[in-house]
């Protein structure tokens, strides 16, 4: 046996592990922590399966962090008021809600913002689309809540409906409900529509629901369109983004969140006092540098800008490949993701023994060196035959020197290599 058939197995068994009464490790940092360790023996792998910006982090952000090195001193729980103001600026104006300074916190993370909001809530039904993100009812679960998942299908773009969350209400009682929405989403890359986000807004609104708009992908929007939840029902959105994906700073660790005032006092203060007993604050440079992260300047636009279009590049370019072949797969709105669904192959597939998202994951890691993620593993039935795939094995230095319409052919760069070799080996590997 490979290592790379090895760690297949690995992976394949983790998918099945019972995650009752324990939480597994992360689906998403697992494939990461892998994948690394078979390129370190020599195995040429593409890694479709973590999604990390394989941009540059924004440059003037990286020299400030280095002019503050030498802070060390503890900042306000909240977060520094100079950066919070930042924040506040940048949101209200990029995606024309109204945040407030004074709302806003600020932590290593958006992923324990997410948390600190499902554990500030009294006994409440998280209620979570699927496909969602790996961390969501992991965290509904180590919150001491219930995670309630509603399934989404290819043919409502992955996007839970008006009508689901109106029968959900209807037929429950009278306890706290969270909804948690990302758009653009992790792991389809597709956000909803307009008018089906305003009727979902209507829907919370008339029965108390409270959303959390995890919109950390939402300045990578492809054209610009990023339309926030808190624009269709400001006074029960709780909105959160950070530094990890649109600035290529993950290992950063700088999350943000804005708190409606409509949601009151007593929350906000239960915010404050878990993240004061937990994580006290984030490192001073880090804030310091996220201080002109935060800067709408005309530098900042055209790093933006110039992401979104090579990630609209490469994601249409990937899309329109796996259509050809006969792989259901919608055009990604924003962000680096899209949702495969491989069930136009499923006689075929079953043929080959493969009859779940993690039995296909796992082939296809095992027999082209392609990493990608099962449905599964976003909540998704493990019959069903999807994948997450995340196109960001590419040099995203060589891409910021310049937009795609400044080359020919921009899919046959060099720095595109290993997109176009993942995709045609999972083409060709179809049966």
């Amino acid at each position: 046996m490979t290592a790379r058939q090895g760690l297949a197995t690995a992976l394949l068994n983790h998918a099945y592990a019972d995650d009752i009464n324990a939480t597994p490790a992360s689906d998403t940092l697992l494939i990461n922590e892998q994948s690394r360790w078979l390129e370190s023996r020599g195995e040429r792998i593409i890694k479709f399966g973590f999604g990390q910006s394989p941009f540059p982090v924004y440059g003037p952000a990286v020299e400030a962090l280095a002019r503050h090195a030498d802070k060390k001193a503890y900042l306000p729980v909240q977060g520094l008021p100079a950066l919070r103001e930042k924040v506040a600026a940048f949101h209200s104006e990029l995606d024309g809600t109204s945040w407030l300074a004074s709302r806003v916190l600020i932590a290593p993370g958006s992923k324990l913002l997410l948390f600190a909001l499902i554990k500030a809530l009294p006994a409440a039904e998280i209620l979570i689309p699927a496909p969602a993100w790996v961390s969501y009812a992991p965290q509904a679960r180590l919150a001491g809540q219930t995670p309630i998942k509603l399934p989404a299908s290819f043919d409502t773009r992955w996007q839970i409906t008006p009508e689901q969350l109106e029968a959900h209400c209807r037929g429950g009682g009278s306890r706290t409900r969270l909804l948690i929405l990302n758009a653009p989403g992790n792991p389809s890359g597709l956000s909803p529509e307009a008018d089906s986000q305003r009727a979902l807004a209507e829907v919370a609104r008339r029965h108390g629901v409270i959303v959390l708009a995890d919109e950390i992908y939402g300045p990578l929007t492809h054209e610009r369109a990023h339309r926030a939840f808190a624009c269709d029902y400001p006074e029960g959105t709780v909105t959160t983004s950070g530094l990890s994906k649109w600035c290529g700073a993950g290992g950063w660790r700088l999350g943000v969140m804005q708190v409606p005032e409509a949601l009151g006092e007593e929350i906000f203060a239960r915010f404050l006092g878990i993240a004061s007993e937990t994580w006290s604050s984030v490192a001073s440079p880090v804030q310091e540098a996220a201080c002109v992260a935060y800067q709408l300047t005309p530098a900042l636009t055209q790093y933006l800008d110039c992401q979104r279009a090579w990630l609209s590049l490469i994601g249409h370019w990937c899309a329109t490949r796996l259509q050809a072949a006969g792989v259901r797969t919608h055009l990604p709105d924003g962000g680096f993701y899209l949702f495969p669904d491989f069930e136009g192959y499923r006689e075929a597939l079953s043929r080959r023994g493969i009859t779940t998202s993690a039995e296909l994951t796992s082939r296809l890691l095992a027999e082209t060196g392609v990493a990608l993620l099962p449905g599964s593993a976003f909540g998704c039935d493990p019959a069903q035959l999807t994948v997450r795939l995340a196109y960001v094995d590419f040099d995203g230095a060589a891409l910021l020197a310049h937009l795609p319409q400044h080359h020919a052919d921009p899919m046959a760069l060099p720095a595109l290599v290993k997109v176009r070799e993942g995709v045609q080996a999972m083409i060709e590997w179809l049966p």
